[in-house]
């Protein structure tokens, strides 16, 4: 755990320079806005360890799976979001020096992300081998309201000198991925231009898939507030366009380079007009300038933390930790483009390939749905629906038929990508976190239509895959699930993993259900989707019938808990906090065959299941299976803490709640897991929220009402948040005295509140003791 950054309430802040972390700092102060994103990367050269990343969301390239053996069903390619063309570049030269902090002394250096208002500031002082000294202060963000444009300010002031000094704004797209399996160059050029002394154009296609993609660059300078005319000397090679220029410079009197950027691809714009496109949307914004830029940056995310912002009193540390991670989704996914989904690194790292997980559906979905307009979350869950018909494609190429789907582990455009084949082939629980997020959407929102419009067409090619995949046991009497990976991936190809097959058995139900729901509701849209996918429903339902009497679910009657799988107590059932510190965490000292044959769970698994289905639990089960199964976990996956402090909230265990939440909520900022170098969490961090909402915030829906039942952690002082339910924005305030609910819409609302129901007024309050 790294404890070097300071603690704030709406910054993350670094205070000195420290090399050692520099890549863990590059992902921690990343910035994006749902279009592109950047790694935090200096502008000026820097030959120190750093990971150079720049990302434009869907654009893709298919990297050759690299495996020692095939095998069918294998994917051909791991598709990554990858390497975009630099845009931040300024090379700085002071009489022949280059300004690089590798090579220089740093006298004092700081950088900050203001959460609050959506940009990354640095500043540093920095002595060159010559002597001389300058201060710099660089700002950068991207832009909310105009998601193709970034912009730069960026300072330097001689300390102990005057002397020219040569800037280089510079375009790159020679950039390439380090994750590459067989160190392939994914782009090409396809032009480049100078056409003015203040501008420059890259034009670069992707290899294999065909995206194109305009990066553009307009500067200016200025010294004592006024611009000074430049003289520079265009300079381009292969995937890389420049301009140098020496400017006086004065000791004590500060030279401001802007520099705008701007990309914009082929998913958006004609191929044709991108160009065009991009040198008016430059010169556009660049006349606007960057101040009024930066204050509409502000503006922007003022909007979004007006409904998204949890306030935490008394604990600055947890305080910034929610918010950093509520700022990182907020910048990492907006809605507004129904092709693109979730990756569990973002914009923020290679790790992963900036594709879709089942993280979206069991993880993301609930924090869409509570802090944006409903249209946000529904994008995620129709763009499963878009790729039904992969995933079917995906069932087909492991020998399933009749419209049974897939859903793919990973994946860009709905074709499986993921090449482990534990994972790949066995990991199938994803199958039912999508048929869950359909539930969850219809359940918070209350748009019913979803279901006959998209979502039964989904459950009935999943509950098809789910019936194929069972087979019966004449030994058990009993349809079984074989050969699978549970949430815990410290266990492979085991049988009958719990939360799987419930998974599996609620999907038929919930998809039985549903047929009668659509059929009663709009009985010609029925009709026509039972022809469209050649429904067979006495046949099908039959079975889908038999399978849920007499599906095989294993549980340990006297000891009152459900078995994680087949084997688990085989196992030698030693606590978690019995290893030696020095062998943790496991995944880094231990082989995979040790791992394989421990008792030791890598995040949740049956509480995973226990968390989507707590109310079909009560209390004591709940507790029961807690206490067995949480002692055994070592919290080796980003996305386990989350789960165990909401149900740990919700038993009582508030101590337990609270120090889950404290390693969710810093995951990344204190690099517990050691590996924030190759990107943030992102995926988790949403899991964060929901630790808030869910756990100290007590929330949950039920038969189409909110219920909440808060409570402060020890030594917090307040809590307070907001979610939109159903059309209303509810704000919650919780003491430790009090609770108060307010109703920040024009509509009454009926909700609970500790058991009990009230109706809220418009701009109305309920307010009662805390428990």
């Amino acid at each position: 755990m790294k404890e070097y950054l300071k603690h704030d309430e709406w910054s993350i802040i670094e205070e000195g320079f420290k090399p050692e972390y520099n890549r863990i700092s590059e992902s921690v102060f990343s910035i994006g806005n749902g279009h592109m994103g950047m790694r935090a990367n200096f502008e000026e050269q820097y030959s120190g360890d750093s990971l150079q990343g720049s990302y434009l969301a869907g654009v893709y390239y298919p990297d050759k799976t690299r495996v020692g053996w095939w095998k069918n069903g294998y994917p051909e390619y791991f598709a990554k979001v990858i390497n975009a063309p630099n845009w931040i570049g300024i090379n700085i030269e002071i009489a022949g020096e280059s300004l690089d902090l590798a090579h220089c002394e740093v006298l004092d250096f700081r950088r900050e992300l203001n959460m609050k208002e959506g940009y990354l500031e640095r500043s540093f002082t920095a002595r060159l081998k010559s002597g001389k000294e300058v201060a710099v202060n660089a700002k950068r963000f991207v832009s909310l309201p105009a998601k193709d444009i970034g912009a730069i300010r960026y300072a330097i002031k001689p300390l102990n000198f005057s002397d020219s000094i040569e800037f280089t704004p510079y375009l790159d797209g020679d950039v390439h991925n380090e994750d590459s399996n067989y160190d392939e160059q994914f782009w090409d050029e396809i032009s480049r231009e100078i056409p003015t002394e203040d501008e420059g154009y890259l034009v670069s296609k992707t290899k294999k898939t065909g995206f194109v993609v305009c990066t553009g660059m307009k500067f200016s300078l200025t010294q004592g507030g006024r611009t000074v005319q430049l003289n520079p000397i265009p300079s381009e090679k292969k995937q890389y366009v420049s301009h140098t220029f020496t400017v006086d410079c004065k000791e004590g009197e500060e030279t401001v380079l802007f520099k705008f950027g701007c990309n914009v691809t082929s998913r958006d714009y004609p191929e044709a007009e991108l160009t065009d496109i991009c040198k008016k949307l430059l010169n556009t914004y660049a006349e606007k300038g960057f101040g009024v830029l930066l204050h509409e940056q502000s503006r922007a995310w003022g909007m979004k933390w007006a409904t998204s912002d949890i306030i935490i009193k008394g604990d600055v540390a947890a305080q910034q930790g929610i918010r950093f991670n509520i700022f990182q989704l907020n910048q990492t996914y907006t809605g507004e483009d129904e092709r693109l989904n979730i990756g569990p690194k973002g914009f923020t790292g290679e790790k992963y390939g900036g594709v879709t997980y089942w993280d979206t559906e069991a993880y993301c979905l609930p924090f869409y749905l509570a802090t944006h307009e409903p249209h946000v979350a529904k994008q995620l869950v129709v763009y499963r629906y878009k790729h039904l018909q992969k995933a079917i494609e995906n069932a087909e190429k492991l020998g399933f038929k009749n419209g049974a789907a897939l859903y793919p582990m990973v994946t860009i455009n709905g074709e499986e990508c993921h090449n482990e084949w534990e994972i790949t082939f066995e990991e199938i629980h994803r199958n039912g976190a999508i048929a869950f997020a359909i539930f969850d959407y219809i359940r918070y929102t209350g748009d019913h239509e979803y279901m006959v419009e998209y979502g039964l067409e989904v459950l009935i090619a999943i509950s098809r895959f789910w019936a194929q995949r069972v087979n019966f046991s004449e030994a058990k009497q009993q349809y079984v699930m074989l050969g699978v990976t549970g949430p815990n991936e410290y266990e492979n190809n085991i049988n009958n993993n719990w939360y799987t097959s419930t998974l599996a058995c609620w999907t038929m139900k919930y998809t039985i259900e549903s047929l009668g729901y659509v059929k009663s509701k709009n009985e010609d849209k029925y009709d026509d989707l039972i022809a469209k996918v050649n429904f067979n429903f006495e046949e099908e339902t039959t079975k889908w019938l038999d399978i849920l009497e007499k599906m095989y679910l294993g549980e340990d009657s006297k000891k009152g808990i459900f078995l994680q799988q087949d084997n688990f107590y085989d196992k030698e059932l030693i606590p978690a906090a019995e290893l030696p510190a020095e062998e943790t965490p496991i995944h880094e000292h231990w082989s995979w065959d040790r791992i394989l044959r421990s008792c030791y769970i890598k995040q949740a698994d049956v509480l995973q299941g226990i968390y989507l289905f707590e109310d079909q639990f009560d209390k004591e089960t709940i507790e029961r299976n807690f206490d067995f199964y949480e002692p055994l976990t070592v919290h080796e996956s980003s996305l386990s803490p989350c789960v165990h402090s909401i149900l740990a909230a919700s038993i009582g265990r508030r101590e337990k709640a609270y120090e889950m939440y404290v390693r969710t909520s810093r995951l990344d900022l204190d690099d517990y897991n050691n590996d924030t170098d190759d990107g943030l969490h992102i995926t988790s961090m949403a899991g964060t929220w929901m630790s808030v909402i869910k756990g100290f915030g007590g929330m949950r829906v039920q038969n189409g009402e909110a219920y909440f039942e808060p409570f402060v952690p020890g030594n917090w002082e307040a809590l307070a948040f907001k979610v939109y339910f159903r059309g209303h924005l509810l704000s919650v305030m919780a003491t430790k005295e009090k609770v108060a609910i307010s109703n920040q819409s024009e509509e009454p609302i009926r909700l609970h509140l500790f058991g009990a129901r009230h109706k809220i007024e418009p701009n109305g309050v309920v307010e009662v003791d805390a428990k």
